[in-house]
Formats: structure tokens, C-alpha cells, sequence
């Protein structure tokens, strides 16, 4: 059975109802999940999808797209073991996107218990089926996929399904950037390893480190290297690239290699990428700036020649400062940045009341914090990057009148100083996207120790994340993409109770009071065509009672 697609045409169920015909109808209530489902089958991007697949069978007995969608629903209801399928089918979205083609829902009009039926794909159940595909062959599909062609796939379809889509902004900023996803400590977890971690989850050197110091664990981990496509404004945060290794590689060549495959997908889509110093790495920004017109954004360590160089042109008697406007604090713990200067005059005008009502002299208030920044442009000491600089010098000047400089440079050559420290100051931004994989989308929750089935976990929850987002900014609700799943989910749905018409693979949505006025309009031949082909989908509804059985 191929994919069923129905067009929403508002006029021509309406008209064909008046006249006594309809095949099926159904309640719903409009939700954040079977809207996005909608969308996705709507612009035939599950379609798409999969079409380039790296199916692991040489026979399609249930169509691919299903199984993609299985996924992407299980992984917004943050469900990471298969036998929780038939549950999330039952109280999700996903099959009242795909019509009564697929599956039908009857309610007990008792218990209120819901029973499914679905027509399935396939002859070979004997029995009534609850789900569209059995939990089974989602877990053994996944676990035979090649893991190389499933991170090809993400990483050269996702981008191509963004970019058809019309999603990537003109300036091109791309975040890079490395996490660990940690996992029981079982040694049958295919391909991870055990590193020591001190208290701020950062590996170290055993050989460094005093091992009986409680600061110091030993973990098994996973390493995510992911690319992160943003606007400046911070509207959506889309998972473009992805790889899932051995915690024990560095992220540094494999980022790079998701730049290439970027690339080589979506051309041009690219033109900035920000980078933490872990990722310095002279002869790849050059290459990324010479063939690809990529500038790159990364900080310098203290103990590089060019980071001295910089510093030292610091010390001319005449090398021009500008200070950096900082946004004021609006919480007490942003001490690094100036208070607002209407609240330092009325602090000042407090403590000179208390001054002269005590005698003593008026307390002198601490210097705001500042922030200068310097500029130096074409830096060629970085001997193994074969382009030009431009570095900026961010000295920090806090409170007490210390002092602390750190150098950011940029294979951009006319960029000032305040848009290269604004830019790099967006690279926090995946940082929280690790955060919200981890711990409101269950990207962690593994409960299958077989590689293949971690990294489609994985790889899966990125997606649901992906189009999730994509489709909150096509609703021009930017503002939810910030938030938590769980937090999107109950703010979007249910939303509306309409009731679903279908016929000739067509269907509308209409709100209850405007059903009834049109059912109460209908006169002649066609109301009692139509009194005759609402009995006979009741029966067929209510026989799906006889099927119901424990999911």
C-alpha cells in the first residue's frame, strides 16, 4: 500500500455533504503532532524522506515513510523503547494525519476506552491489528540499518529537506560543536568507552590527576557531534549534521567532515561557522575559507604564537581601544555586566539620605564593568593556517579593576570588532541544544545496548527536533522554539475539537456548531442519503469495539 494522501478542500466536501455524500468522518482534536504530520505529508517531505532511506530490506512490505513517521513519533512523545508503540499510536496524533485510509478510532461509549483498527500493509496478521505496523518490525528495521548509511542519510537529506523548504537564513550562520551521552556502565554497550571525568563533566588525564580525589569519576560514553544552523535572532535552532561516535574521538576532523557533507548537499547555504578553540584547526579553516568561501569564528589559546603576537601589539603606547556598549544587568547574577544607570543614580541618591542622616562620609560606589574591545587585521602568525586574520582583542574589565584578555579571530577581512565578539557570542546556543536533547527530549533514556539502535535513537530524536522547529516557524510561532518538548506539547495541543469529513480523498475540518447548522439545513433526497451513510459508519465504528484488545 502506498502513501495515502488526502487534500484539504474545504468547498468540496462541504458541497458533496449537502448533497448526502461522505465516506468517512471522524472527531479530532487539533494537536501540535497531527498538525506537524500534516505538514510533513502535506509538502511530501516523509515522501522524500524516504525515498533515499538506506532500507536494510530488499522487500517493502510496510512502506518506509511509515516507519519514519513511527519514529518521529515515538521520539516527540520522548518514548525510547519500541513496545511503547501501540500507546503512543493510541493517544497521539499521528493517525488522525493519515485519515481513516490507515487506521480508525472507536471510543467506548461506556468505559470512554479507546479501540484502534488499522488496515495495515501486509496480509500476514491474522488478527485484528491495533497499530499500522507491529512495535517488532520497528525494532528489528532500525536495528539492521547500516549505522555509515544512516548518518549519510541525516546528514545529506535533512539539509536538502531544510533548504526545499526555504529555512536557511541568507547570513549562513552554522554552530559546531561536540557532547558526551553517557550510558550505564555495561561493557556490552556496542562501541563506547570509559573516560574520567572531573565534577564538570570535562575529561581528564588519569595520568594527571590524583585518581582518589571523589572530584574524579570514571564514566562510558558516547560522543555527539552535531551541526547547528541558527538566525541571529535566535528564532530556531536546526540540527543540519550529525555523527554519533566513541566517546574517546575527537570531535575536531569529524566536525569538519560534517562541513563537507553540508556542503557537498546544500552548496552555498554555508557562509559562517562558529567554533569553541577545542576545534582550532589551522589547515582545515583555511581549506573551509579557500574552497568553500566559509569564514570561520574561533577563539585562540593563551599558549599559541599568534595569541602572543596580538597581545603584543597591545603594548604600543597608541593602539586604538573602543568600548563595547553592554546591555545592562537585569538579575543580580550578571555581575559582569553595568547595572542600569537609572537604578545606579537612585542607589546613589539612597546612600547619601543614609550619609547625612548618620554623619559618616558617602560610601564610594564600585566602577561599572567594561569591556574593550581592539582590532588587528591581517594576522598571519598562525603559521599552519594559510589565510589572513582578522583578531579581536576582548579585554574584560570587572568591578574590582581586574583585568582579563582573550583573542577571537575570524577568516573575515572586513568585519569590525563588535560584529565578530557578537557573532562568536551566539556559540552558547548549541551548548543549550545539547542541554534540551538530553534532558527534555530523553536522547540519553537507551535502552538498547546495540549500536545501530543508539545511534537511530539518536539520530531520530534530532529529526523530530529538526522539523519540529521547522514547523513552528512556518506557524510564525518562533518564540515556542526556545521551550522544552514537553512545554511545546502542552501549549499547542489540543488546540481545537473539529470533526474530520473525508470523501474522494478530500477532507475539511469543521468546528462543531458549524457541522450541526449544515446536518440541520439539509433537506430532501440527500437527508436520508446521508441518514443512511452515517448509520452504516456508525456500525462499522462501533464494530471496532469487537476488536479491541489490550495494546
Amino acid at each position: 500500500m502506498d502513501l495515502v494522501v488526502f487534500e484539504q478542500d474545504r468547498d468540496f466536501v462541504v458541497s458533496a455533504l449537502r448533497e448526502g455524500n461522505l465516506d468517512y468522518l471522524e472527531h479530532v482534536s487539533e494537536a501540535a503532532e497531527t498538525e506537524l504530520f500534516r505538514h510533513l505529508i502535506g509538502r511530501d517531505l516523509l515522501k522524500r524522506l524516504a525515498e533515499t532511506y538506506p532500507t536494510p530490506r530488499q522487500k517493502e512490505e510496510v512502506p518506509i515513510w511509515l516507519y519514519l513517521a513511527s519514529q518521529i513519533s515515538l521520539r516527540l512523545h520522548g518514548a525510547s523503547a519500541y513496545h511503547a508503540f501501540p500507546y503512543v499510536i493510541r493517544s497521539g496524533g499521528l493517525i488522525s494525519a493519515l485519515g481513516p485510509e490507515v487506521g480508525r478510532k472507536a471510543v467506548h461509549p461506556e468505559t470512554q476506552d479507546v479501540s484502534l483498527f488499522c488496515a495495515g500493509f501486509n496480509a500476514k496478521n491474522r488478527s485484528a491489528r491495533q497499530t499500522p505496523c507491529d512495535q517488532d518490525f520497528l525494532r528489528k528495521f532500525a536495528r539492521d540499518t547500516q549505522v555509515d548509511r544512516l548518518h549519510r542519510w541525516f546528514n545529506a537529506q535533512v539539509p536538502r529537506v531544510l533548504r526545499s523548504l526555504k529555512l536557511f537564513a541568507e547570513e549562513g550562520l552554522f554552530i559546531g560543536d561536540g557532547s558526551y551521552l553517557f550510558v550505564p556502565d555495561n561493557e556490552k554497550y556496542e562501541g563506547s568507552v570509559k573516560l574520567l571525568f572531573d565534577e564538570h563533566n570535562h575529561p581528564v588525564d588519569p595520568k594527571k590527576v590524583d585518581l582518589k580525589d571523589q572530584r574524579y569519576q570514571w564514566r562510558r560514553c558516547y560522543k555527539l557531534v552535531s551541526l547547528l544552523h541558527i538566525n541571529r535572532g535566535l528564532d530556531y535552532f536546526f540540527v543540519v549534521a550529525a555523527r554519533v561516535v566513541p566517546g574517546n574521538q575527537h570531535e575536531g576532523p569529524i566536525l569538519y567532515a560534517l562541513v563537507d557533507e553540508f556542503v557537498r548537499a546544500t552548496p552555498g547555504a554555508m557562509k559562517v561557522l562558529i567554533v569553541d578553540r577545542g576545534l582550532l584547526d589551522g589547515p582545515r579553516i583555511g581549506r573551509l575559507k579557500n574552497e568553500y568561501h566559509i569564514d570561520t569564528v574561533i577563539p585562540l589559546r593563551e599558549n599559541m604564537d599568534a595569541y602572543a603576537d596580538v597581545m603584543g601589539l597591545t603594548r604600543r603606547k597608541r593602539f586604538p581601544w573602543e568600548e563595547l556598549a553592554l546591555p545592562v544587568a537585569t538579575r543580580r547574577d550578571q555581575p559582569d555586566r553595568p547595572k542600569d544607570p537609572v537604578i545606579v543614580k537612585r542607589e546613589r541618591k539612597r546612600q547619601q539620605t543614609l550619609a547625612a542622616r548618620k554623619e559618616v562620609p558617602i560610601p564610594e560606589s564600585l566602577p561599572q564593568p567594561r569591556t574593550l574591545l581592539g582590532l588587528a587585521r591581517g594576522v598571519s602568525s598562525w603559521s599552519d593556517c594559510p589565510v589572513p586574520l582578522t583578531a579581536v582583542i576582548n579585554r574584560e574589565i570587572n568591578p574590582e579593576g581586574q583585568i582579563q584578555d582573550w583573542v577571537l579571530v575570524t577568516t573575515a577581512a572586513h568585519w569590525s570588532a563588535e560584529h565578530t565578539r557578537a557573532t562568536y557570542k551566539l556559540r552558547p546556543t548549541i551548548e543549550e541544544r545539547h542541554r534540551q536533547y538530553k534532558c527534555f527530549w530523553d536522547v540519553l533514556r537507551l535502552t538498547s545496548r546495540k549500536f545501530s539502535l543508539i545511534v537511530t535513537q539518536v539520530l531520530f530524536t534530532l529529526l523530530a527536533y529538526t522539523l519540529l522547529q521547522a514547523h513552528l516557524h512556518g506557524k510564525r510561532r518562533d518564540e515556542m522554539n526556545r521551550r522544552t518538548r514537553a512545554r511545546i506539547l502542552q501549549t499547542l495541543g489540543p488546540t481545537v475539537e473539529v470533526v474530520a469529513l473525508y470523501y474522494q480523498q478530500r477532507f475539511c475540518l469543521l468546528l462543531l456548531p458549524e457541522f450541526a447548522e449544515i446536518l440541520l439545513t439539509i433537506e430532501g433526497p440527500a437527508r436520508e442519503k446521508l441518514l443512511r451513510k452515517m448509520r452504516q459508519i456508525k456500525r462499522d465504528v462501533y464494530q471496532l469495539l469487537q476488536n479491541a484488545r489490550p495494546p
